[in-house]
């Protein structure tokens, strides 16, 4: 088989990739790092006698994410395509795997991770991404069919249908909820006709409410969050403590050191409630900063999307923004208590390898998409871009 790793076109007609994406990805990645520190450092020593734990698994995580980063910001989108159906069966594959005993790990009722070795991977971070390639890439084929006869999107329906059908089995429903929402939101903008959407949610819809009501957590969870005056010693007690943080922070923030007392009351905070950590340590003023950075990284990201020469590229980098933007502000409307606790990490923030690692490979897709924008020498029309 013979195919180039790299595009194969000769230097001069390379373009620049957009830096403030580059800039972005790592200022984002060190503000997570930095609150990670802040935050874990007495649960790691109380847990693991070190109070560095978190920051270290962290780190190496991000190395290896950084790898990735690197592969998904210089691959040639034809390569990116080669790989996929491997992609998506060894997605399929890890995500049956959790269920293996001795190698899925159980925790709270879910299996949700499997071990590898020294660490745990959580394939449902790798379903998020390789879902949006693989959609991307078969809409991209249908665009290029010319008698509409033959087009159908019934593979890619069955396809999403099984990747969060094996996120559903492994007792994560809002993961699930959150891909479907954001496999549905690229049928819609790759132009597919959507008229399958109406008796597949009227399964969906409703298999999702019973599965709420079959676990007594979600139960509780709902519970919680219509009535959350009450319950602050038990149901609401981390949305309590996390509101506690943020006030504490005021304006400018408690800074480092001693004064942070409120996040110490957090529960498991190195996780789904960090953003409390910055929001007392750097105050109203950082979580200003940091809605800034998340608008300059949609604004860049939808930006690539809508001049990329590439369908694939341009579909794939709306999903890919569209996904780390919902994310971002799910996980924050969960620690302010404005929707019910989701389990859906803070990108570049949450404790967690499998998470920062898809999220770098992301930033990288991105990365990858800038460098085919469309210039004003481009024998291209403009049509092939822009969606039907």
């Amino acid at each position: 088989m013979n195919f180039s790793i790299v595009a194969d076109r000769p230097l001069e007609k390379y373009k620049k990739c957009d830096i403030s994406l580059i800039l972005l990805t790592i200022l984002l990645w060190g503000i997570g790092i930095f609150t990670l520190y802040v935050c874990s450092g007495n649960y790691g020593m109380r847990a693991f006698n070190d109070s560095l734990y978190f920051v270290k698994r962290q780190m190496i995580s991000s190395l290896l994410g950084f790898m990735l980063f690197i592969i998904f910001a210089t691959f040639n989108m034809d390569t990116i395509k080669r790989f996929l159906p491997l992609m998506v069966v060894i997605t399929l594959v890890l995500s049956i795997m959790t269920f293996i005993p001795g190698i899925g790990i159980e925790r709270n009722g879910a299996r949700r991770w499997i071990r590898l070795g020294f660490t745990t991977f959580q394939p449902s971070e790798m379903v998020k991404f390789v879902i949006v390639l693989y959609l991307a890439n078969y809409f991209e084929k249908q665009s290029k069919i010319v008698d509409s006869f033959d087009k159908t999107v019934f593979p890619a329906v069955l396809v999403s249908f099984v990747l969060i059908g094996s996120i559903a089995m492994q007792s994560d429903l809002s993961t699930s909820v959150f891909v479907a929402a954001l496999a549905i939101l690229l049928f819609i903008a790759s132009g597919s006709k959507i008229f399958w959407l109406v008796p597949v949610m009227s399964i969906v819809v409703p298999l999702s409410a019973l599965f709420v009501f079959l676990e007594p957590y979600r139960l509780n969870r709902i519970i919680g969050f219509l009535d959350q005056d009450s319950y602050l010693q038990t149901l609401n007690y981390q949305t309590y403590a996390a509101r506690r943080a943020i006030s504490a922070g005021g304006f400018w923030g408690q800074g480092l050191g001693s004064n942070l007392s409120r996040i110490n009351s957090i529960p498991e905070i190195q996780s789904d409630y960090i953003f409390a950590g910055w929001a007392e340590s750097m105050g109203y003023f950082g979580v200003l900063i940091y809605f800034a950075l998340l608008v300059l990284l949609a604004w860049r990201g939808l930006h690539c999307s809508l001049t990329t020469k590439s369908r694939f590229a341009s579909i794939a980098a709306f999903g890919f923004t569209v996904s780390l933007v919902a994310q971002s502000v799910m996980n924050i409307a969960v620690v302010g208590g404005v929707i019910p606790t989701t389990g859906i990490p803070l990108p570049f923030f949450s404790s967690g390898g499998s998470s920062i690692l898809f999220t770098l490979a992301t930033c990288g897709f991105l990365v990858n998409a800038s460098r085919n924008e469309i210039g004003p020498n481009d024998d291209i029309e403009m049509e092939e871009v822009l969606y039907e």
